[in-house]
């Protein structure tokens, strides 16, 4: 499964969203979808535990969390780094 797919399932699962996140291109705004910022919370969280990564507080910001495509660009690259 990609980055990509595993944050999809994330979103669905936590995110709130107003529509599944496989209706959402990957720049979509999760924001104007219908996520809280508590939602993104639970949502960085989620994706913590389902790549086994730690998000650095640089990172942690409202535009890591802003799509799908920011999302799985900052877990591959700390991915590639723990490499």
């Amino acid at each position: 499964m990609s980055a990509v797919d595993t944050v999809r399932r994330v979103l669905d699962t936590h995110a709130k969203l107003t529509a599944p996140a496989g209706t959402l291109t990957e720049d979509d705004d999760l924001y104007a979808a219908g996520m809280t910022s508590h939602a993104s919370v639970n949502v960085m969280l989620a994706v913590e535990d389902a790549f086994d990564i730690e998000f650095p507080d640089e990172l942690l910001t409202k535009h890591t969390f802003c799509s799908i495509r920011t999302i799985s660009s900052a877990v591959e690259g700390l991915l590639e780094a723990a490499a």
